[in-house]
């Protein structure tokens, strides 16, 4: 068990944070002064080391360059209104993390671990974490193979970093969608469920055709029929209809098990919203907006946390979705989960982990 204290810490000579606009914080360009690094070489992981942020130097055979041997997570921490300072359910990305862990051949960071590493780097860059509403210190765990080694094998040796970036809003405005019928996120049998980087990279020509379409993100369906919806974009995507919350189950392993959805998930219920977890169908969810039924759509996740539709693409003709305003459950979910985040609000359910 890797205690704070084994932490070796090198601090940086001269922060950035007075060069940092806290007014105009472009999502995930902004980095703070320093980055965890844990190596795992000869069947064991190595101490920890936080140090000042900066390039890696790498052997032009590493192996993540050409094999693709890659996993990361995505959490957020927050200022809370009493100045405190905490992590959103770190619980839950270290599950997902160590479960990544397992689908790509690579050694498992146990839960305990993942999240005491996590919490020791925003305990360091506290300062980093933005005062300003709406505001949050996003941390983005990864691990990666590196052997220096040209053959199509799991690597022998990793490393594993987390780093931070100040952030505001991900999305400025809703978005608009398209329900792609051609290409696939992920098919059954495949790393869907696994948050691994080459998913994200078989989406970005797909997202491109879209993008240059009009429409800010795709909505994915199955890989064999194209029949059911599984998530939007880089979001797991839900619906408000009937007056029922309704979501993709992710009881397939094409879908990742979304952090941010869990949540609404859980505070639906908990507020006695009737919710249905399950396949949903294309044809379902366009003959509920020609019915005027579906009166609310939208994504959820770390980033965005909620991320209103707009509209629809759907063959050559946009869905267009009632106003944002008129959309009681996300509007008022979106706001309790903030609320939430900064001590506005009780943790009842016990998600934060407060440094």
């Amino acid at each position: 068990m890797i205690h704070q204290d084994t932490i070796k810490v090198t601090r940086t000579k001269e922060s950035k944070l007075s060069a940092v606009d806290w007014n105009n914080l472009p999502f995930g360009k902004v980095f703070s002064d320093h980055m965890l690094i844990m190596d795992f070489k000869e069947g064991v992981w190595q101490e920890p080391e936080i140090m000042p942020f900066g390039p890696l130097s790498m052997h032009p055979a590493t192996s993540v360059i050409h094999y693709g041997q890659s996993i990361f997570e995505g959490l957020k921490a927050y200022r809370m209104d009493n100045g405190e300072v905490a992590i959103f359910r770190p619980d839950m990305n270290a599950k997902r993390f160590s479960e990544s862990c397992v689908r790509m051949c690579m050694p498992v960071i146990s839960e305990s671990v993942f999240i005491e590493l996590t919490r020791k780097l925003v305990e360091i860059e506290s300062e980093w974490i933005p005062k300003k509403e709406g505001y949050s210190l996003y941390l983005r765990p990864f691990l990666f193979g590196i052997d220096e080694y040209i053959g199509i094998k799991p690597s022998d040796t990793y490393r594993f970093m987390i780093f931070a970036c100040p952030v505001g809003a991900y999305y400025n405005e809703p978005v608009n969608v398209r329900i792609e019928e051609f290409y696939t996120r992920a098919s059954v049998g495949g790393v869907g469920r696994a948050k691994t980087a080459g998913n994200y990279a078989a989406a970005l020509y797909p997202a491109k055709l879209g993008q240059q379409q009009g429409y800010h993100q795709l909505i994915w369906t199955d890989g064999k029929t194209h029949e059911y919806i599984e998530e939007s974009g880089t979001m797991n995507v839900m619906f408000v209809i009937d007056g029922k919350l309704i979501t993709p189950s992710e009881e397939s392993d094409t879908i990742l098990r979304g952090i941010t959805k869990r949540s609404v998930v859980e505070v639906a219920q908990l507020w006695g919203m009737p919710v249905e977890e399950r396949k949903v169908s294309v044809a379902e969810v366009v003959q509920a907006h020609r019915e005027g039924r579906l009166t609310e759509a939208f994504g959820a996740g770390t980033a965005a946390t909620i991320a209103h539709i707009a509209k629809i693409g759907y063959r050559g003709e946009d869905l267009i979705l009632p106003p944002i305003e008129s959309r009681t459950f996300s509007q008022k979910v979106h706001a309790y989960l903030d609320d939430v985040k900064t001590g506005k609000a009780e943790d009842t359910l016990g998600w934060l982990y407060c440094i």
